[in-house]
């Protein structure tokens, strides 16, 4: 199972997801082709109600130890549906300064 899979399958598992975006920007990285090093996460899930940003994103370094073990990085964006829907901004992620 490809990374990005387990990352999905994860999560969706563990978590009452409402949705999830995963974007794998390893081709923004000087890695090779095909990689999977480098991904960008938007989860929206009511799970995350009442906790702050640094606990969100705890649980889910939390739940993806193991796969975390195999990519370098991944960048999180954690709403609930009311925050998301409030202001639904997702960040675009810098170009890698080594590529």
């Amino acid at each position: 199972m490809s990374s990005y899979d387990e990352i999905i399958d994860i999560l969706n598992s563990a978590l009452k997801v409402e949705s999830i975006i995963l974007e794998n920007e390893s081709a923004m990285h000087n890695v090779p082709i095909d990689s999977e090093t480098h991904f960008k996460l938007v989860i929206i899930s009511n799970d995350f109600i009442e906790m702050t940003k640094v606990k969100r994103h705890q649980l889910i370094y939390q739940t993806l130890f193991e796969t975390m073990k195999k990519i370098h990085a991944l960048s999180i964006q954690a709403f609930t549906v009311e925050e998301f829907n409030r202001n639904p901004l997702i960040l675009s992620s810098p170009d890698c300064s080594n590529k």
